[in-house]
């Protein structure tokens, strides 16, 4: 939806649990709570009649549940790169 044409299509994504916790890194409050919010707007992205939130067909899916943001962004770089020649 958002670029539909380009040459190389990333969906980075991360387990609720790490998204929620880095959140409350962010936020702080109670991390539960958090979580909860995180879950909740999950489904809502991912049920919504418009553009609902889903990898494209030909995306290539990071998890950064393990990753810090060097390692992410080295491993984006790295699959533009490889899909590039």
């Amino acid at each position: 939806v958002i670029c539909p044409e380009a040459e190389v299509k990333l969906y980075v994504t991360a387990s609720p649990e790490v998204r929620a916790h880095r959140r409350w890194l962010e936020v702080g409050g109670d991390e539960a709570q958090v979580l909860a919010e995180v879950i909740a707007r999950d489904e809502r992205d991912m049920n919504r009649a418009e553009a609902p939130l889903r990898p494209a067909a030909d995306a290539v899916l990071i998890d950064t549940s393990s990753l810090s943001i060097d390692e992410a962004v080295a491993s984006a770089a790295a699959l533009v790169a490889a899909r590039r020649g």
